[in-house]
C-alpha cells in the first residue's frame, strides 16, 4: 500500500454515504472536583443520545459518583455537596453504566479532551481500557461556522456560555452535567444547520 493510499484511507473515517442524521451520537459532560487529571475525580456524568436531529432527553444518563475527594471551591460552581442525600454508585459501577449507555456511538462534548481524559483516567484506575470512540468537540466545530476575515476577530477558545449566547440557548441548568450536555447537544444541532447552509456536508466533514 502506498503512503498516498494510507493517508487517503485515514482522511475519511466513515463511509461517504454515512449521514450526520443517521449517526448515533452521545453528548456528554462531566462535573469534576477540579481540573487535575491525576488527582481530581468525576462527581457526575451526564449524557444524552442525539440521533436524527432529536435530543432524546427521556433516554438520558445522569450518574452521581460516590466521593471521598471533596473541594469546597468547585462545589460552589456545580452545587454537588459531599453529603448529597442520594444513593451513589462506586466509580466502577458508574463507569459500567456509562459504557453500556455509550456503546460505539460518536462522542460529542465541549472541550472534549477534558471530559474524555477524566473518564479515561477513571477507567485506568479501575483496570478498564480507555475509550476508542470517535469524538467531536463543539468548541472546534463552532469555529468552522465563522467567517474567515481579518475584520472579524476570532477567539482561541469559545466557552459553552459563548455558544449558548450566540445561539440563544437557555442556561437555566448550566453547571449540571446533564444540563451542560443538553446545551452542548442544542449547540451541535445549530452548528450543523449553519454548516449545511454553506455547503453539502456529511459525517466525515465534521472530523476534518
Amino acid at each position: 500500500m502506498s503512503l498516498f493510499n494510507f493517508w487517503k484511507k485515514e482522511e475519511n473515517l466513515f463511509d461517504e454515504n454515512t449521514t450526520i442524521e443517521e449517526t448515533r451520537f452521545v453528548v456528554l459532560d462531566t462535573e469534576t472536583t477540579g481540573f487535575d487529571y491525576e488527582n481530581d475525580r468525576i462527581l457526575c456524568i451526564g449524557a444524552l443520545i442525539l440521533q436524527n436531529g432529536i435530543i432524546s432527553v427521556q433516554n438520558s444518563l445522569e450518574v452521581y459518583i460516590e466521593q471521598d475527594h471533596y473541594d469546597k471551591s468547585t462545589a460552589q460552581i456545580h452545587g454537588i455537596l459531599k453529603a448529597f442525600v442520594i444513593q451513589r454508585p462506586t466509580e466502577l459501577e458508574a463507569l459500567q453504566q456509562f459504557l453500556s449507555f455509550l456503546g460505539d456511538s460518536v462522542i460529542i462534548a465541549h472541550h472534549t479532551i477534558f471530559d474524555v481524559t477524566m473518564i479515561n483516567k477513571a477507567l485506568e484506575r479501575n483496570g478498564l481500557p480507555e475509550l476508542t470512540n470517535k469524538r467531536l468537540d463543539t468548541a472546534i466545530l463552532y469555529k468552522k461556522t465563522l467567517i474567515k476575515s481579518h475584520l472579524f476577530e476570532r477567539k482561541d477558545h469559545y466557552t459553552l456560555d459563548d455558544l449558548a449566547d450566540k445561539f440563544d440557548i437557555s442556561k437555566k441548568d448550566r453547571h449540571t452535567a446533564l444540563g451542560d450536555a443538553y446545551i452542548t447537544a442544542i449547540a451541535f444541532l445549530k452548528i450543523v444547520k449553519k454548516l449545511k447552509e454553506k455547503k453539502k456536508i456529511n459525517l466525515n466533514y465534521l472530523f476534518k
